[in-house]
């Protein structure tokens, strides 16, 4: 029997990232897109935000009109500490999943979300009903749990690279350098207060090395693999333009391992993997391909030492960083095809 169509709520929409969600989503065959919720602006078409979404949608209201006992998934695009707020609130309605694409769920220890991110957490309860997905390391699982966490942009496009090499014990796992740039939409509506150094747009901007909030998720996702202690070196970088992330993962390999068999692990991992493109070995790498899609491509290039290699990852951080990979784990959730409205 087919499934009938399924109800969305997004709070948050008229984000970076809410507004890349109702675009995808606007063109679900299987969704209605019953509300869209923000603070301001109340009453407004979503056109007034971005004049590319073609389809007639509900107006911008506040969470309040929304009936609560028709929604299947409420997608949640908030500032952290605010999702945690509403999932508690809304948790008795036990038809609703919950899509969180902040950070109030990705970290299972509220002590070490409170160390990151300076919040104490209001639904502590809850997060043994949540899942850290990345949706193509936890597609088996996710039907089990109501809360999804997605993940930050950051972690995914690492993750995509190192886990299958990490888990395959193919590299020195003691030796790892991460250098990522992202564009400025990663840091919201407000980057401009968040980043105030000289000349934003036409220069590029080192922060927060090695103190990223995103190395938790990464410290958290690399312990449960289980495969020994995971050193690495995180450096982010914020570059002036709108959207695309790529890291750069600097790499020793274990003894007799060549960058053939680094290729042909993460060929196979993937290979049943709509969403992650390995490019050939030494091919270089840009965001270019990816922007506007849900892919990550990665490449393998070789170090000038032999026994060293760069594994390149690129995506578009509000897509596949953020709004289009919540809609592949809710594709995943109710047995939609994983590319639907994604391709």
């Amino acid at each position: 029997m087919a499934i009938k169509k399924i109800n969305i709520a997004i709070a948050g929409a008229t984000g970076f990232v809410g507004l890349d969600l109702v675009k995808i989503l606007s063109k679900h065959p299987k969704v209605n897109l019953t509300n869209l919720c923000a603070t301001k602006n109340l009453g407004k078409n979503i056109q007034f935000f971005d004049k590319s979404i073609k389809k007639k949608l509900p107006k911008i209201s506040n969470l309040k009109k929304v009936d609560w006992s028709q929604i299947d998934v409420l997608f949640l695009s908030l500032p952290n500490g605010e999702a945690q707020k509403l999932v508690k609130k809304l948790f008795k309605y036990k038809k609703i999943k919950f899509i969180d694409l902040s950070a109030d769920f990705r970290i299972k220890k509220p002590n070490i979300y409170k160390a990151w991110y300076g919040i104490n957490h209001s639904a502590k309860h809850l997060i043994k009903d949540s899942t850290y997905s990345i949706s193509e390391f936890s597609r088996d699982k996710l039907k089990k749990f109501r809360i999804i966490a997605n993940p930050g942009c950051y972690p995914t496009s690492i993750q995509l690279a190192l886990m299958p090499l990490i888990k395959k014990n193919l590299i020195n796992k003691k030796n790892i350098i991460i250098d990522s740039k992202s564009g400025y939409s990663g840091a919201g509506k407000g980057f401009k207060t968040k980043f105030k150094h000289k000349n934003f747009f036409s220069s590029i901007q080192a922060y927060k090395t090695n103190m990223h909030r995103h190395m938790s998720e990464l410290d958290q996702e690399f312990d449960n693999i289980k495969k020994g202690k995971i050193e690495y070196s995180f450096n982010p970088h914020i570059l002036p333009f709108f959207r695309g992330l790529l890291s750069s993962v600097h790499l020793e390999l274990k003894k007799n391992i060549k960058i053939n068999t680094i290729y042909k692990a993460l060929k196979n991992f993937y290979k049943d993997n709509t969403f992650i493109k390995i490019v050939k070995i030494n091919k270089p790498l840009g965001t270019g391909n990816v922007i506007n899609t849900n892919y990550c491509e990665i490449s393998v290039c070789q170090g000038r030492d032999k026994n060293r290699i760069v594994v390149f990852s690129a995506i578009d951080n509000l897509i596949k960083g953020a709004s289009g990979q919540a809609v592949q784990n809710m594709n995943l959730l109710f047995n939609f095809k994983e590319s639907m409205s994604l391709k």
